[in-house]
């Protein structure tokens, strides 16, 4: 998180994309800490909102505070232990929508850069190619705006390494708009917040072992 004031979204209730006895999927507004940060001032998040109305909840990943879209939430500890494995084995698919700063070159393609925190700037990430961790993110263009020239693209991380998405689009000279981060001044400027959301989330549901499609539509 950088060092800006944190100021969450109103609380206007949840918005619950899924529910049941073992699970409950929310869409995460941008601007909103997926888990309570540093300091009394960073407590409201979308977990503790979440526990407000099912006190089992439990956290299994987390999105940035700046990206929007759905979040999976564990109801109870053994449904935790179950989901959390799926996804550090990779049995999910998850697919991000983003909007980013000029043409591609190829429509499709694979980012395989290796990713480690930019210490000195914490939180930023950067490309290490001696300690960095693997990374991979395959992406596909959806469509151009030449007016814009901006480029809607779907992203599509294979591993979930933190700013992984951010960084991987930057690599290609092609940073998500509105990004405070690692967008230039101009490129910042053209959206209010991050256009990034996860879309889409499909797993195995520990109960009932049936594949549960998630999908969530972008406000960008």
């Amino acid at each position: 998180m950088s060092n800006l004031c944190y100021s969450p979204p109103v609380d206007a209730g949840l918005d619950i994309i899924f529910q049941d006895d073992a699970l409950v999927v929310v869409n995460k507004p941008s601007g909103l800490l997926s888990v309570p940060g540093r300091g009394p001032d960073k407590q409201d998040c979308m977990i503790s909102r979440v526990q407000a109305r099912f006190s089992d909840a439990l956290i299994v990943h987390r999105l940035d505070m700046e990206t929007s879209g759905i979040l999976l939430l564990a109801r109870g500890k053994s449904v935790h232990r179950c989901m959390s494995r799926a996804f550090q084995d990779r049995e999910v698919e998850k697919q991000y929508t983003a909007v980013v700063e000029g043409a591609l070159l190829q429509p499709e393609g694979m980012v395989d850069l290796p990713l480690i925190c930019d210490w000195p700037n914490r939180p930023r990430q950067k490309v290490d190619h001696g300690q960095g961790k693997p990374s991979l993110t395959r992406y596909q263009q959806l469509s151009y705006d030449a007016g814009l020239a901006v480029t809607r693209v779907a992203l599509f991380p294979v591993t979930g390494r933190s700013h992984q998405l951010r960084v991987h689009m930057l690599s290609l000279g092609h940073a998500i708009v509105g990004d405070p981060l690692y967008a230039m001044p101009d490129v910042q400027k053209k959206a209010s917040r991050l256009l990034l959301h996860a879309s889409h989330l499909s797993i195995r549901h520990p109960i009932t072992h049936d594949i549960l499609i998630l999908n969530s539509e972008p406000t960008f």
